[in-house]
């Protein structure tokens, strides 16, 4: 469900809000009971402050960052969180080892790693993590669970690969990536190698193959799904809902995150 004014310190709730989505940042923020959690820091400080203040919030002094993946979308400003903000950093190692060739982290206290597939304890949280076929370092993709509440956020996934439709199936909530519209990916400006970046199994997930894993899920008792990592080339956030509406039901709970703006706050 979407809850228009929200109270956070519900402990029975999982709330989540999309800061941003898209090649050009990600971050999304997750409160479950009194556990703060930022996954992926690809938007400043500043920009971060200022869209948790649309709804209210300040930046929690005590929140984990997990990061999927190496690429700069999702990394950019990692050290900035951990320094700024006092978040604590989750990663893999050879994610970590690829950031650090790259200079990218700037000074850290610390490092809270895991292995890809494995469960990881954050106070009474459990998120697991999941590996990818995406061309990142050992990408990933988290299910945060509370309560018997799964909340999945599931981006830059290279393709449908086994397993996925039986995880969206088992979630209550998700940020689900929509990257492309094969057509518009197709007609588009990009070069041939890009496209076939995008398009190949190592890419990112269109329109269509989101819809088909979201319709799977609706029919399983997801309750909502928030369209994510959607291109500003390729894709539009009509086209998009078009798509999963003609394929997964136009009654379906199907929201956009957006590249530019803070999305609204969505709870289980």
């Amino acid at each position: 469900m979407r809850c228009e004014k929200p109270h956070l310190n519900v402990s029975s709730a999982i709330c989540a809000v999309a800061l941003q989505s898209g090649s050009n940042g990600n971050c999304i923020y997750v409160q479950a009971g009194g556990t703060h959690i930022f996954v992926d820091a690809g938007i400043s400080g500043i920009e971060v402050q200022r869209r948790l203040g649309t709804h209210g919030w300040t930046v929690p002094g005590n929140a984990a960052l997990l990061i999927s993946h190496d690429h700069s979308d999702h990394t950019r400003c990692a050290g900035v969180f951990h320094r700024k903000f006092g978040c604590d950093l989750y990663m893999t190692r050879p994610t970590h080892e690829a950031l650090e060739r790259g200079n990218r982290l700037g000074k850290l206290r610390h490092v809270n790693f895991f292995s890809s597939g494995e469960a990881i304890q954050i106070n009474d949280v459990c998120v697991d993590t999941f590996p990818t076929p995406h061309d990142g370092v050992d990408g990933v993709c988290f299910v945060i669970e509370y309560r018997q509440r799964r909340l999945g956020i599931l981006t830059d996934l290279g393709h449908p690969f086994e397993g996925l439709k039986e995880l969206v199936c088992s979630l209550d909530g998700v940020f689900l990536e929509s990257n492309y519209d094969m057509d518009m990916l197709l007609r588009g400006p990009y070069p041939y190698p890009l496209k076939k970046r995008i398009a190949d199994p190592s890419g990112h997930i269109s329109n269509a193959e989101s819809a088909h894993l979201l319709k799977a899920g609706f029919d399983a008792g997801l309750k909502w799904a928030v369209l994510s990592h959607l291109s500003g080339e390729n894709n539009s956030p009509g086209v998009a809902l078009a798509t999963h509406h003609q394929i997964a039901g136009n009654d379906k709970p199907i929201f956009v995150a957006r590249r530019n703006e803070v999305s609204e706050i969505f709870t289980l």
